[in-house]
């Protein structure tokens, strides 16, 4: 029996602007050889995701370049509805002073207690995403779109 939901692909300007409204996602990494996972807050910078770290494998994964996944989504089980949206790409620290000094004034306050000092940038590299709403609903709209009937 179908539950009279549909999925909708989301381009990429829906997708930052889906980012734009949450400040808690996953990071995606590799630690000793195994995938990890952790949750981040984060900040869209540049149309980039930006995590503040101590230190540790998330600030080893920037520092070696690697191809880091980020996830970050609002979902409702009750009603079946929502949206998730997937950032892949490089992870790189910021290190450039300027950047440093734009970024620090804005930047959330890190969750738990302790330094956060180094900043990593995720490059949009590859960007999905996903809604999930009730069939009949008017489509996502983005900030310079009309709205979409089905």
């Amino acid at each position: 029996m179908t539950t009279g939901h549909q999925l909708e692909a989301l381009n990429r300007r829906q997708c930052l602007d889906l980012l734009q409204g949450v400040r808690v996602g996953r990071l995606v990494f590799t630690e000793d050889a195994l995938p990890a996972v952790q949750p981040v807050n984060f900040r869209l910078w540049r149309d980039d995701v930006v995590i503040r770290v101590a230190g540790g494998p998330k600030l080893a994964a920037a520092t070696d370049n690697q191809v880091v996944a980020f996830q970050a989504d609002e979902l409702d089980a009750d009603l079946r509805t929502g949206w998730s949206v997937t950032v892949v790409g490089h992870a790189e620290p910021i290190t450039d002073v300027e950047e440093l000094v734009e970024l620090s004034g804005t930047f959330l306050q890190p969750w738990v207690d302790g330094r956060r000092d180094h900043f990593v940038r995720i490059r949009t590299e590859k960007m999905t995403g996903r809604r999930f709403r009730e069939r009949g609903l008017p489509q996502y709209r983005g900030r310079d779109e009309d709205v979409v009937s089905s």
